[in-house]
């Protein structure tokens, strides 16, 4: 075999290439790199029967590249290059389909690793990703995405090189810094834990619920959150996904304000349910139709404009009179409806001052159905985790909770089975008949109702938890046993060690300092159960579910013992201001002096106040 360069015109493709076919082939990925630099690998030919000739036994990809460069030359009055190939000695056609296959199977695609060695060497040389990319036939952020490999430690390469990484968690890793990095090569190679990968990594390295920006309805820039993106720049996460939420909620209101403005009524649908099509029809405003804002768990939302549900259209369906002329013009117009409406809004709310029984149902009702100004979202309780949903389905504070809600449900004539009271659609039907019926429920039932709605509202991990746990004086033993789904999430060794010296003494827990996790849950356990001849420990709480809450390391992080120290925080200093809402006035007038006496007197005016203490028990035959 010798080497030379042959010109294109005396190049043909033999039948015996691999690839050969009528239609030339795509070559659009080695183009770029063909007119930056020309073929630098040679083809391989061989003599054929015209003079002077060759035909092409491998290579016929580089060729048909090499022909479109030097059409767009000529077409421009440059001259084109000759092909470097590689001749093969005169031999019968099975040496040619050998060698055809063998150099076709021969060039394997390069791995990432590879080719980030390489982008690298090109780089430090003063070439630029686009100068790369141009070269060899790629998109420049495909060039960008390989040189951030170079941002990961060594090791995690290596296990991706050898294909223990898949490529989703590789990118993102590139999202940790050097320090979360070290820490995730720690639990893949420790026997007792287990290594993120995937989602579930995204989600670890964010330190929860991650949400691209792209979603937010708000400025992002100017909104000051911070955020975090891969290496790959392509997106970018939330690093608060609470700042987030308090930033979308904010502008999901601004938005639902537009839309009432422009006389639409709004429902907003929690993140726990769905807006489903099927179960709505299109309506334009005029005809009632409202506009439904779909939250969606991810910080997705969706606005679905002129919908209305097909129960109240069947309602209004049944009501509706079928007219036998030509409908009259209405008496008012729609700025005197305005007018008549806000004098009679003006009016009510006056008449509502001295009736907190009335208004107080009123509220319940809207905080259970919801309206065009009301959005109260209901606590999801979810995890990611099966078994911890399963360890809080069966707990004896769920299971309590659960069947008070179930009467609670009776006793408004709603559906026993279903899975909560709030959450309503906003309908002002419903909103109306569970007002009346609210009427008819005496305090001790309305204090039920009550209880549930907020129950069910009230945000898990909240500061709020913290402080009602403090004012009732939960005692979790009470209400929670260590279970298998506690210990299988405990997986930090100076933790496990300060438990062992609780549930067993601080001897014990220096003789086991230098054991495995897994050992020291084991002694935890034992004691718990009273097993192996260990004294059983009764009632035993870890310190982070206690209330107050408190930490087992100087490192902290702990969510409950953060929210417990707002708490704390707020009962020393009650009167400062913390967002500018609760700030007191110190010229206002004394509360009290507004309210009335018990006998009845208005304190400010001398007036009769209305004897209304919300029972509804004024006619004692009722």
């Amino acid at each position: 075999m010798k080497l030379d360069f042959i010109p294109l015109d005396k190049l043909v493709v033999s039948k015996t290439n691999m690839r050969f076919a009528k239609r030339p082939p795509d070559v659009s990925d080695i183009l770029p790199s063909v007119r930056a630099r020309g073929i630098l690998q040679p083809i391989i030919v061989r003599p054929n029967c015209a003079p002077d000739g060759y035909e092409i036994v491998a290579g016929f990809r580089r060729f048909t590249a090499a022909q479109i460069v030097a059409d767009e030359r000529r077409a421009v009055g440059e001259d084109s290059e000759a092909m470097p190939c590689a001749i093969l000695e005169t031999g019968d056609d099975a040496d040619a389909i050998e060698a055809s296959l063998i150099e076709n199977l021969a060039r394997a695609d390069a791995d990432e690793v590879t080719q980030w060695v390489t982008f690298t060497r090109l780089v430090k040389q003063g070439r630029s990703p686009d100068d790369i990319a141009a070269t060899f036939g790629l998109e420049p952020v495909a060039v960008r995405r390989i040189l951030a490999l170079g941002n990961l430690l060594p090791r995690i390469r290596s296990l991706y090189a050898n294909e223990a990484i898949d490529a989703a968690s590789v990118r993102h890793l590139t999202l940790a810094s050097k320090r979360q990095q070290q820490d995730w090569l720690r639990l893949v190679h420790d026997p007792d834990a287990r290594a993120p990968t995937g989602s579930a990594l995204k989600a670890w390295l964010l330190g929860g619920q991650t949400i691209p920006a792209k979603l937010a309805l708000f400025d992002v820039k100017a909104s000051g959150l911070a955020t975090v993106a891969d290496l790959f720049g392509e997106d970018r996460y939330f690093a608060d996904a609470g700042a987030f939420w308090t930033a979308q909620d904010a502008a999901i209101a601004a938005r639902r304000d537009k839309y009432a403005d422009e006389g639409w009524g709004v429902v907003i649908i929690p993140t726990a349910e769905h807006f489903y099509s099927w179960e709505h029809e299109k309506m334009p405003k005029r005809k009632g139709g409202r506009v439904y804002i779909d939250v969606r768990p991810t910080g997705e939302v969706v606005f679905h404009e002129g919908y209305m549900s097909r129960k109240e259209v069947e309602r209004a369906s049944r009501a509706r009179i079928q007219p036998t002329e030509k409908p009259k013009r209405p008496e008012v117009t729609t700025t005197l409806q305005t007018y008549l409406d806000l004098h009679r809004h003006a009016a009510t709310r006056a008449a509502l001052i001295g009736h907190p029984g009335i208004a107080t149902r009123l509220m319940v009702a809207h905080l259970i159905v919801g309206s065009p100004l009301w959005s109260v979202k209901r606590e999801r309780q979810a995890s990611r985790d099966d078994a911890t949903r399963e360890s809080v389905e069966n707990c004896r504070g769920e299971a309590l909770f659960d069947e008070r809600r179930r009467a609670v449900l009776v006793l408004l004539g709603m559906n026993p089975g279903a899975e909560t009271v709030t959450g309503g659609n906003g309908s002002d039907y419903d909103l109306v008949r569970l007002f009346l019926r609210l009427l008819d429920v005496p305090d001790a039932a309305l204090g039920d109702v009550i209880t549930i709605a907020i129950g069910e509202t009230l945000s898990s991990g909240s500061a709020a938890v913290a402080a009602l746990g403090l004012t009732l004086g939960v005692d979790m033993a009470d209400w929670w046993e260590a279970d298998t789904a506690f210990f299988d999430l405990v997986r930090d060794k100076e933790v496990l060690g300060a438990m062992v010296a609780e549930v067993a003494g601080d001897t014990i827990a220096h003789a086991n300092a230098s054991e495995k996790g897994k050992t020291l849950k084991r002694i935890v356990t034992d004691h718990l159960d009273g097993a192996d001849g260990r004294t059983k420990v009764e009632r035993w709480v870890p310190k982070w579910m206690r209330f107050p809450a408190d930490d087992y390391t100087a490192r902290g992080g702990v969510g409950t013992v953060a929210a417990n120290a707002l708490v704390a925080a707020a009962k020393a200093d009650p009167a400062t201001e913390s967002d500018g809402d609760f700030d007191p006035d110190p010229t206002a007038p004394d509360a009290l002096a507004l309210l009335p006496d018990p006998d009845g007197m208005d304190r400010a005016s001398g007036i009769p106040a209305d004897n209304d203490d919300g029972d509804f028990a004024e006619d004692e035959a009722a």
